[in-house]
C-alpha cells in the first residue's frame, strides 16, 4: 500500500481505539442473528436454522493511498481491490461466495482504464469463486473503490481474533516484508507481489479444518500492529522472536511494512504444524502468554506498535503498509 509515516489526527488516538469506541456504540439487538460484529476481519451472521455462518467484509482502495496511477496498472488495482477483501475471508477460514464493487471515478479514469480495472478484478474473482453480483458507480476528486465480499463457514467454526489461549504457539505464513520491499524497489517478484497479492484462502481453510487454529487474522497492516490486535482481542500478551523475512527485505519492513496478506495464527501446544502448506512456509515465531493485553515482546524487549493505522495522517516518507 502506498502510505506515509503516521502521526495522530486530531480527535483520534488511533484506529484500534476508534474501532473499540464504535463497537461499544453500535449495539447489536438480541435475536438478530449477528454472531460477531465490529472488530474482526469479518462480521459473522447466522441465519435462523442454517448449517453455516455467513461472513461479510468490506475494504476501501483509494488512489494515492493504496495505489498510484503512474505505477499501478488498472488491472493490478482491480485485482488488489478484491484481494484485500478475500484475505479477510481467508483469515476466518471461510469460502468466498460473491463480491460487490462500488467505484468513485476521477476525471482521469477513462472507459479503457475502467474496463481493465474490471479485467483484473474479475480474473481474481474467477480464480477465487467470488462472482461479482452488483455495486455502484459515481464520481469523485480521485478514484476510490469499496469492495464487499461475502463468504461462509460451517456453523460455529469461523476463526476469530479472540480465541487464543495462554501457551498457544504463534505462527505466520510466508516471509514478511515482500510488499514493502516491492514498493521500495519497484522491480522483480516483490514488486509483482505488492501489486497482485495472493489471498491465502486454501491455507485459511486448512488452519480451520486440520490444525484447529485457536485464533487467526490476515497481515494487512504490519505484524507489530496486527499481533497487537490479536493479543488485545484474546486478552493476552505475546513473546516472539524475529519473523521470517523475505530475501532482500529488512526486519523493519517485515515487522511494520504491511500488505503482505499472509496469515497470523495460533495453535494449541502439541499440535503438529507442517513446515509448509502448498509451498508456503509456516513458521513458529513465539507464544501467547498471560499478562498485559496487547503487549508484544520481541526477543525480550517491548515491540513498538508500528504498521499502518488508518486514522493517522500522512507525514514523512512513503512506505508500503496495509
Amino acid at each position: 500500500m502506498v502510505k506515509h509515516t503516521p502521526r495522530a489526527r486530531a480527535g483520534h488516538n488511533g484506529e484500534p481505539e476508534f474501532v473499540e469506541t464504535l463497537r461499544r456504540r453500535a449495539l447489536v439487538p438480541r435475536g438478530s442473528g449477528i454472531v460477531l460484529g465490529i472488530g474482526d476481519d469479518c462480521a459473522i451472521v447466522r441465519p435462523r436454522g442454517a448449517r453455516e455462518d455467513l461472513l461479510f467484509t468490506t475494504d476501501l482502495l483509494i488512489e494515492g493511498t493504496h495505489f498510484l496511477r503512474d505505477t499501478h496498472r488498472a488491472g493490478d488495482a482491480g485485482w488488489k481491490a478484491l484481494a484485500r477483501g478475500l484475505s479477510d475471508i481467508a483469515a476466518m477460514g471461510g469460502e468466498p461466495r460473491f463480491c460487490l464493487v462500488s467505484l468513485a471515478l476521477a476525471e482521469w479514469t477513462g472507459a479503457r482504464w475502467v474496463e481493465r480495472f474490471y479485467d483484473g478484478l474479475l480474473e481474481l474473482a474467477g480464480i477465487a469463486g467470488a462472482p461479482l453480483i452488483g455495486g455502484d458507480v459515481g464520481g469523485g476528486d480521485r478514484m476510490a473503490c469499496d469492495i464487499v465480499v461475502g463468504g461462509a463457514v460451517p456453523r460455529g467454526s469461523a476463526l476469530r481474533r479472540d480465541g487464543a489461549r495462554a501457551g498457544d504457539g504463534i505462527y505466520v505464513s510466508g516471509r514478511l516484508g515482500v510488499s514493502a520491499l516491492g514498493l521500495a524497489s519497484r522491480r522483480g517478484a516483490a514488486w509483482r507481489r505488492h501489486k497482485r497479492p495472493e489471498p491465502r484462502l486454501a491455507l485459511g481453510r486448512f488452519l480451520r479444518r486440520r490444525l484447529c487454529a485457536t485464533a487467526a487474522m490476515d497481515l494487512s497492516d504490519g505484524l507489530s500492529l496486527d499481533l497487537y490486535r490479536l493479543c488485545a482481542a484474546s486478552g493476552l500478551r505475546a513473546e516472539i522472536d524475529a519473523p521470517p523475512v523475505y530475501p532482500g527485505a529488512t526486519l523493519e519492513q517485515a515487522l511494520h511494512g504491511g500488505e503482505d496478506y499472509e496469515l497470523l495464527f495460533t495453535v494449541r501446544e502439541g499440535i503438529r504444524v507442517p513446515e509448509r502448506f502448498q509451498g508456503i512456509p509456516l513458521t513458529r515465531i513465539g507464544r501467547m502468554r498471560r499478562g498485559e493485553p496487547g503487549r508484544v515482546d520481541l526477543s525480550g524487549a517491548p515491540l513498538h506498535r508500528g504498521g499502518w493505522d488508518h486514522l493517522r495522517s500522512a507525514a514523512g516518507a512513503r512506505r508500503s503498509q496495509g
